[in-house]
């Protein structure tokens, strides 16, 4: 896959810097939601176009939110308690 810096690939959209926190959020989500289509059936330009944007926006969002909240479920700790949980669950009693 090519660099932001790629001559040849054109920026999309708003830059991440100018958009407002709402619009900022909004753009992820759908973002996020067309991730799985695009990267099954987009062409490579589609899918190169939207790794960029993506990778920009969620930078401008981590910049912007730095102390963002996070469950303590999606940290390595959560995922091993989870996985621990299960194994014990599937035990014969």
């Amino acid at each position: 896959m090519r660099h932001a810096e790629d001559p040849h690939i054109r920026p999309a959209g708003i830059s991440a810097h100018a958009l407002g926190n709402d619009t900022l959020l909004h753009e992820l989500e759908q973002l996020h939601r067309t991730r799985h289509e695009t990267f099954l059936y987009g062409s490579e330009e589609a899918l190169k176009r939207h790794t960029l944007r993506t990778g920009e926006l969620e930078a401008e969002y981590l910049h912007r939110f730095p102390n963002r909240q996070t469950t303590a479920s999606r940290t390595r700790a959560g995922a091993r308690a989870r996985e621990a949980a299960a194994r014990v669950e599937s035990l014969p009693e």
